[in-house]
């Protein structure tokens, strides 16, 4: 144990012998303890500069962000806010068209027999009731002129039948006065008054022949008229197969012509469901061709079709435009115009506030708390830089100009005036 007041010694630290080194070591250095104290301080110093500098000021920041992230969410998204327009009552269309003719028919020979001869040919203009071929019937002439002969018969077999009507009924009034006296039977009396009725049934069959054979003569007069093929209307031949002496027979095996009539001509159009509400009849149209360059032609709207191709959604309807000069011709490809009155109201908005997502179309209507709320809508028409609406929208709405992901229903927001 050591004395008071005195150090106690420190283990020696085994020093080598020199004869191992070598040579002589110089004793180790000693810290006195005022130094060290000064190196604590000195640490000390160093690790309160770099809190001041490093950790405050990041700590202020944190602090400064979190403040500023608390106060935009009290005061809310800032919006720009549009209100709806209402839309054009009215839509411009163009619709492409096909050409056809007024009226068209295929002329067939109704009576059989040998062409005489053909009057017309394709591209001839012809009128309504106008000689386009003659055809020779010598069977049929021959059956009239039986029907006739028949007809005279039956006339001769009427003529015979009233004589033998009129003897039964002389020869029965006989009969009824010898009766009474007994010269002659009942039986024969009975008999005359039978030959009587047989005799009138038999002027009554010579009158039905007479009325059958008249019929039979009407009916192949009617069939020889049509050895003279006419055109049924007004129009332009756009095909013969007719040849001179060709045999043709009564029905529709053998074609003669094609008859088409292109004033005024008819452009069927195919109407899409959105505005097929709208067509009514002498709704006004305007017709165009590439043939004719800057021409248009004038139009109407005459009838539709009342109801949509189940297939393309779109419904049948017949335009019709003058064509006194024929420049429309019938399978020619043309763009119809029409101006379709909305079948109901529209709302106009910029096309930025429509957002499209997994919930449908929407857009967001700011109300008068400054509350977001998401409204479906329906959209009719997209123009690029607007939309149409149909439906969802009553016209007195804040709707926010540019749609965002970040409005949610119920989220508080600031306006912009």
């Amino acid at each position: 144990m050591s004395a008071p007041g005195r150090e106690p010694e420190q283990p020696s630290t085994p020093v080598p012998a020199s004869h191992e080194l070598g040579f002589d070591l110089p004793a180790p250095a000693s810290v006195s303890p005022a130094r060290a104290v000064g190196i604590v301080i000195v640490g000390l110093v160093v690790v309160g500069a770099a809190f001041f500098f490093g950790y405050l000021p990041r700590r202020h920041d944190r602090a400064a962000l979190a403040a500023a992230t608390e106060s935009a969410g009290r005061v809310g998204l800032r919006v720009d806010v549009v209100t709806p327009k209402i839309g054009s009552s009215e839509r411009a269309l163009s619709l492409p068209g096909s050409v056809q003719p007024l009226e068209e028919t295929v002329i067939y020979a109704r009576a059989s027999g040998y062409v005489r001869k053909w009057h017309v040919d394709i591209g001839d203009k012809v009128t309504e009731g106008q000689l386009l071929a003659e055809v020779e019937t010598p069977e049929l002439d021959q059956e009239l002129e039986q029907a006739r002969a028949q007809l005279a018969q039956a006339q001769a077999s009427l003529v015979q039948a009233k004589a033998n009507r009129q003897l039964s009924i002389a020869n029965l009034q006989r009969y009824k006065a010898l009766g009474p006296s007994g010269v002659v039977s009942q039986a024969e009396v009975d008999q005359r008054q039978a030959q009587a009725q047989v005799d009138e049934a038999t002027v009554s069959v010579a009158q039905a022949t007479i009325a059958a054979q008249e019929a039979n003569i009407r009916r192949l007069t009617q069939l020889k008229s049509f050895a003279r093929v006419t055109a049924p209307f007004a129009g332009t031949i756009t095909q013969r197969w007719v040849e001179n002496g060709a045999l043709v027979t009564a029905g529709n095996g053998q074609p003669l012509y094609k008859v088409a009539a292109m004033d005024p001509a008819r452009i069927f159009i195919q109407v899409p469901q959105d505005v097929a509400p709208s067509i009514r009849p002498d709704v006004s149209a305007t017709v165009t061709v590439r043939e004719y360059p800057g021409r248009k032609f004038d139009g109407k709207v005459a009838r539709s079709a009342g109801e949509l191709d189940p297939m393309t959604r779109t419904m049948n309807t017949e335009v019709r435009a003058a064509n006194a000069d024929g420049a429309l011709i019938a399978g020619m490809y043309a763009d119809v115009s029409l101006t379709l009155p909305s079948p109901h109201r529209v709302f106009e908005l910029p096309a930025t506030a429509l957002m499209n997502d997994a919930k449908g179309q929407r857009v967001a209507v700011v109300d008068a708390e400054s509350k977001i709320h998401l409204v479906p809508v329906v959209v009719e028409r997209d123009t690029g830089v607007t939309i149409e609406i149909a439906s969802g929208l009553t016209g007195s709405e804040q709707v926010a100009r540019l749609g965002s992901a970040e409005f949610v229903e119920g989220k508080l927001v600031d306006v912009i005036r």
